[in-house]
């Protein structure tokens, strides 16, 4: 072979792979398109002011707002429209609920076109019933607002677990003895969207509450003990879940018992 030609393909060689390596590496970014109106066009913000004024007014302070961003990777940048579909056929019916226009508060899939991680976690085996329509997005989350972590339409959050309250009042009313987790807010023991685990917990059996409760002594302190407080636990942890097995059984709070007995 004659020495040239074998540079030449050395040079082609190093090219091709070179070529492979930033292929396997860049990421190339998906745009979402917005809900599709058949023969509708975009009609703008301020064609939404008018019967919406409210939603219009309060969005701007909504992070929802980053919508407007011309950066933003969705077409047709039109704020309310980006979710809704384009809304001209919807002003030429002269508005009306469902009219010629999508509503993400009755079906999830304009919410999912850009939160794909939370419509993956909705198809865990436990989850709440958003997918089957029982529930919808807008229960939890006030997507027009300044907090989109508090219900649509809802008062400002008397206190930190007032979402989940809302539906699960027994374990969210005031206890006389509480379970300081509750401070932190429900999220801290259970995923809201979908879990693998029972009940949405984050983890499952003892290992939910051993991830705070469990204290172990020091290499010089003879046999592993688990103690939770001064108390050795590591014979009733063999016994099942803590909340399970006839000990701290009023998980959420107690009114009898500090350490959250019935």
């Amino acid at each position: 072979m004659k020495p040239w030609l074998g540079g030449l393909l050395f040079g082609l060689l190093a090219l091709l792979l070179i070529a492979l390596v930033n292929s396997c590496s860049t990421v190339s970014r998906t745009v979402f398109a917005p809900p599709e109106i058949p023969g509708a066009n975009y009609a703008g913000n301020r064609a939404c002011f008018e019967c919406h004024t409210n939603y219009v007014r309060i969005f701007p302070a909504s992070p929802h707002a980053r919508i407007y961003n011309e950066t933003a990777a969705m077409t047709g940048q039109s704020g309310c429209e980006s979710c809704h579909g384009p809304g001209s056929k919807h002003n030429e019916a002269g508005g009306g609920r469902g009219k010629f226009i999508v509503n993400p508060g009755k079906d999830a899939a304009a919410c999912f076109q850009c939160h794909l991680e939370i419509h993956a976690e909705f198809s865990l085996p436990q989850h709440h019933p958003v997918l089957e329509k029982k529930m919808n997005c807008l229960q939890c989350h006030d997507p027009h607002g300044m907090d989109i972590m508090k219900p649509a339409r809802g008062l400002a959050m008397a206190r930190f677990n007032q979402t989940c309250g809302q539906c699960h009042r027994e374990q969210a009313k005031p206890h006389a003895f509480e379970h300081e987790a509750l401070r932190d807010g429900c999220t801290i023991c259970h995923q809201p969207h979908g879990s693998v685990n029972a009940k949405l917990l984050l983890d499952r059996d003892n290992n939910l509450c051993l991830r705070c409760h469990a204290q172990t002594p020091g290499t010089g302190a003879g046999p592993p003990e688990i103690y939770i407080g001064v108390v050795p636990h590591k014979d009733y942890v063999r016994l099942g879940t803590c909340y399970s097995a006839g000990c701290h059984t009023a998980i959420h709070g107690s009114n009898i018992d500090r350490r959250l007995l019935y």
